[in-house]
């Protein structure tokens, strides 16, 4: 039994893969009168008059929401919002098994931006945060800029900053390993939708200064026809030299190749063409734009991709269990870039010396150390951010 059959025939048998539980036994008339009426009329008085008591008084403090509209799930497109579930069932079970975060999995049956931030506007104070999951560019920009500004607490889409946290922590340990400078790096990124405006605009903001970006039409060139406002406003701060060309050409050169796209697009050739000791981070899934092999014979120095039977997995699952955590922890706001950069070096940072190698230089997802370690950043780095709204026990 292959993967995928195996896959159908467990989720046939688990019928969802959450449920929901009572924290609290309710055996007899006094604990059902604590836990509901007539008791629990004192807890929602309290919190009528000071709505911030619905976090020490409800499972909001540790509650996320997981919300798509199922317009991009993950290599599959756009299936709709009912196909989308079992995907965001298993987020959800990733925040829990990861981070130890209660999520709820909420699929919006609507394409209109307008709507859906309406939609989540009005059911986000149920939560103390939201992870937004599997929207498509460039849709997905202008609902997570928008529900930022109308709801207080954390929006987050996983796809753009989840992926751009982890791949910016290979890329300084992988530059720490090859002895270069994040500033001498030119890096390549083939794919100019979520993830890749998302990482192209981390990596400048820590320190990077040479970044070609390509869509389906070649290297981005600011005065190009784009997308969207992301990538627009991207475009006039890559491709300096203002470059035309295609894949082949940006990679004359250049010391990293990040990979948000399709399968097999980068040949050998091209991977020879790149400066001494070369970084290919080949993300598409199942299949790279260059398996690692390949890279590696061809002169690669660090090849990570996206999959768990390669070394150095770039997988989200290191960064938003434990950013979402931290930021919980502390009841933020917001999820700032200090947080995310916070976050990135955390992650890091938990490959030692010792560890870090050209097959190491991102930690294993089952590192049981990652999540806690990323909180703990996070959550200081909230404090820092003025987003915090409290402080965690152990940042006081």
């Amino acid at each position: 039994m292959d993967i995928m059959e195996k896959a159908l025939a467990a989720h046939m048998e688990w019928g969802g893969k959450l449920e929901i539980r009572s924290k609290v036994s309710i055996k007899d008339k006094d604990a059902l009168s604590v836990a509901y009426t007539p008791g629990v009329a004192r807890p929602c008085l309290e919190i009528q008059k000071n709505p911030s008591l619905s976090y020490d008084l409800t499972g909001r403090q540790n509650l996320v929401a997981v919300i798509t509209d199922g317009t991009a799930v993950l290599g599959l497109g756009d299936i709709g919002p009912l196909a989308a579930m079992p995907v965001m069932e298993g987020k959800c079970a990733l925040f829990s098994e990861f981070g130890g975060v209660d999520a709820i999995p909420l699929c919006v049956d609507t394409k209109d931006p307008d709507e859906f931030c309406k939609t989540v506007a009005l059911i986000a104070g149920s939560f103390g945060g939201i992870n937004l999951e599997d929207i498509s560019a460039p849709r997905c920009f202008e609902i997570e800029k928008k529900l930022k500004k109308m709801v207080d607490i954390p929006v987050f889409h996983d796809d753009q900053h989840g992926t751009a946290v982890v791949a910016s922590a290979a890329i300084m340990n992988a530059a720490k390993l090859a002895g270069k400078s994040l500033s001498d790096l030119k890096i390549v990124i083939n794919g100019a939708g979520a993830a890749g405006v998302a990482i192209a605009e981390m990596l400048l903001s820590i320190g990077v200064q040479d970044i070609l970006m390509l869509n389906s039409k070649g290297i981005v060139c600011e005065g190009d026809k784009l997308s969207s406002e992301a990538l627009t406003s991207l475009s006039k701060r890559t491709n300096l030299q203002r470059i035309h060309g295609g894949l082949a050409d940006a990679m004359k050169g250049a010391d990293v190749f990040i990979g948000v796209s399709k399968p097999n697009l980068v040949t050998p050739e091209m991977v020879k063409t790149m400066n001494e000791k070369p970084f290919i981070f080949a993300m598409a899934n199942p299949t790279p734009e260059i398996m690692p092999e390949l890279a590696k014979e061809a002169g690669a120095f660090v090849v990570g991709t996206g999959r768990s039977d390669f070394p150095n997995q770039i997988n989200n699952v290191l960064a938003f269990p434990g950013i979402f955590k931290g930021a919980l922890s502390v009841r933020a706001s917001d999820i700032t870039e200090g947080m995310k950069h916070a976050a990135a070096a955390a992650i890091a940072g938990c490959v030692s010396d010792n560890e870090l190698s050209p097959d190491c230089v991102i930690p294993n997802p089952f590192d049981p150390k990652v999540a806690q370690a990323v909180a703990e950043a996070v959550a200081s780095a909230a404090i820092s951010d003025g987003v915090a709204r409290i402080c965690s026990e152990s940042k006081c």
